[in-house]
């Protein structure tokens, strides 16, 4: 990476800086998963086990203390740094192309456009399931429906915002803002419409179970993203926003 951001910074500055945001937030969704989630998948787990008769616990090569703290760290925290990295490259693109707005707001700006093309759409449409939730047999078609929802919704606020700039010079910013966002809302719906939807909850399955685990699952990926985007932009502003230059020493005078 030689080419520099809009503020003198080269990309990779911004990367590293993105990938220490993403430990920061990883540290934070662990936290809320363990707190939150923890449980829920417990209470699953032990549904599961109760309807097949048997502690699958005892035939697991790891056990499911290990894998609620170190496991579920090492994860998250991976997924986190990797995460911030891409986020930190969408924030370079960004800086200086989407308005007059300094690191910390396009921090923010490019941090929840993320959450909702990334979090919020794909779960409205396939929202997360416990365990003992799902035909073990339908794992890589539910898997690819939803990857395939991120994918769409990437690529349509992507086209939403090459629309907005577009008609920015007729409509002005603020209606072409609207008319953009109208647009992206609007496809989106035909892709719920469209792409197949799974219904694979047991009907003895406690519906306030599998709530309580969405939202829980939410919540990670709120406080992942919400302290990606305040760290983000801390560190992005210390690297493009120079210090300013100490005040002359007043000389005294006779």
């Amino acid at each position: 990476m030689t080419s520099t951001s809009p503020g003198g910074v080269s990309p990779r500055t911004l990367l590293v800086r993105g990938m220490l945001a993403g430990l920061l937030a990883g540290v934070a969704a662990f936290l809320v998963a363990y707190l939150l989630g923890e449980s829920e998948v417990d209470a699953a787990i032990a549904i599961e086990e109760a309807a097949a008769g048997h502690d699958h616990g005892e035939d697991a090569p790891v056990g499911r203390a290990l894998q609620a703290t170190a496991g579920l760290g090492t994860g998250v925290l991976l997924y986190a740094v990797a995460l911030g990295g891409i986020a930190a490259l969408v924030y370079c693109f960004a800086l200086g192309r989407i308005g007059r707005f300094g690191p910390r707001a396009t921090a923010a700006l490019v941090t929840g456009a993320l959450y909702v093309t990334v979090t919020l759409v794909p779960f409205f449409k396939y929202p997360a399931n416990p365990p003992a939730v799902g035909d073990p047999g339908t794992v890589a078609r539910r898997t690819a429906l939803y990857l395939l929802m991120i994918a769409l919704s990437v690529l349509l606020a992507a086209g939403a915002l090459i629309l907005g700039r577009r008609l920015a010079p007729r409509l002005g910013n603020g209606n072409a803002s609207i008319v953009a966002g109208a647009a992206f809302v609007l496809l989106i719906g035909l892709s719920y419409a469209l792409l197949p939807g799974i219904d694979e909850v047991p009907a003895a399955f406690p519906a306030t179970l599998i709530w309580e685990f969405r939202l829980a699952s939410l919540a990670i990926q709120t406080a992942l993203w919400t302290t990606f985007g305040l760290a983000f932009g801390f560190l992005a502003e210390r690297a493009l926003v120079p210090a300013s230059a100490p005040k002359e020493a007043v000389q005294p005078t006779s």
